[in-house]
């Protein structure tokens, strides 16, 4: 530990949503330490989240190895700093092998189930005031997003995909959303489409690229990387998608956001934030559970859902915000 320093690790969660969810922890650990120098273990699917990250001394990609290996690895990276704390949001037992002063390790609930924004402030024991997710973005970030969304008219943000078949509503409703929200009479009328994903995802533009005339549509489908995604969401008058990494995203970042929720649990994983709302058909999440309790039926969940209460409460959201 050099003078003047306070050293942190904090082994973040392993996915995106999760990642986004206790971002709202560093935050709060670098306001309250402004002396703090900050060591990231991530996955690579979650470590850009913190390149922009204020006192970063190192980012750790995890990735996990067949034989277990992954933690003696992690272990022979860290072992030789004196940490000032150790923050394990994947609960493990490394923390207790370390030269460190403190600790707080992830725990997993077990009285009645909480958000995931509380379950992560319940490390730092601050569940009586949660920090709200938050990212971290330089100003040559936020410039570059400003440049990718620069024109004229609202920006309806779309993210068709998610991180499981299950809970991705069908492309062509985005589609019939779009057209109606930014259509004749509509309420972004004259607006723009902004797509988002990850490189796996571009399919979803081809479906969606048909609605709008190409000077107002913004392809942002693997083409930019997380931080420069987040920056580009705060210029979005709305934000529609699934459950995902994404959607949060797009809550930190302050959009109105309108989650679409099927066979998963909206008190555990709704977006964070007053500016959020989430929808979902006729079924409620326990009704779900208890009829298809293995989530076989993937492509059933999401299907109930109509384009037009998308649309509803799209509008309401609208007209709150």
């Amino acid at each position: 530990m050099t003078a003047g320093s306070f050293p942190i690790l904090f082994i973040s969660a392993t996915r995106i949503g999760d990642a986004v969810l206790s971002s709202g922890l560093v935050r709060r650990l670098s306001q309250e330490i402004p002396q703090a120098r900050f060591t990231i273990v991530a996955g690579p699917a979650a470590a850009g989240l913190y390149k922009d990250l204020p006192g970063l001394q190192a980012i750790i990609l995890f990735e996990k190895a067949k034989d277990g290996g992954h933690w003696f690895r992690l272990w022979r990276q860290v072992r030789k700093t004196q940490w000032g704390l150790v923050v394990d949001m994947r609960g493990s037992a490394l923390s207790g092998f370390l030269n460190r002063k403190r600790r707080a390790v992830f725990k997993r609930n077990l009285g009645p189930p909480v958000h995931k924004v509380i379950e992560a402030a319940r490390v730092l024991n601050l569940e009586a005031d949660p920090p709200a997710p938050f990212l971290f973005t330089s100003a040559e970030t936020e410039a570059h997003a400003a440049e990718l969304t620069a024109g004229e008219g609202p920006i309806l943000a779309l993210a068709p995909a998610a991180n499981w078949v299950g809970k991705t509503w069908p492309l062509e409703r985005f589609a019939q959303v779009a057209i109606r929200l930014l259509g004749e009479g509509g309420p972004l009328h004259g607006g723009r489409i902004m797509v988002l994903g990850g490189p796996e995802d571009v399919g979803a533009v081809s479906a969606l690229r048909h609605v709008v005339p190409m000077d107002r549509f913004i392809d942002l489908v693997g083409k930019v990387d997380l931080l420069t995604t987040f920056a580009s969401l705060k210029h979005a008058r709305i934000f529609i998608g699934n459950d995902s990494g994404l959607m949060h995203m797009a809550a930190a970042a302050g959009a109105p956001t309108l989650g679409l929720f099927g066979p998963s649990d909206e008190a555990l994983y709704g977006p964070w934030g007053e500016k959020t709302r989430i929808i979902r058909g006729p079924r409620d999440y326990p009704t779900i559970r208890a009829v298809d309790p293995g989530f076989q039926q993937t492509m059933c969940h999401m299907m109930d859902l109509p384009v037009e209460a998308v649309v509803d409460a799209a509008m309401k959201l609208l007209a709150e915000s």
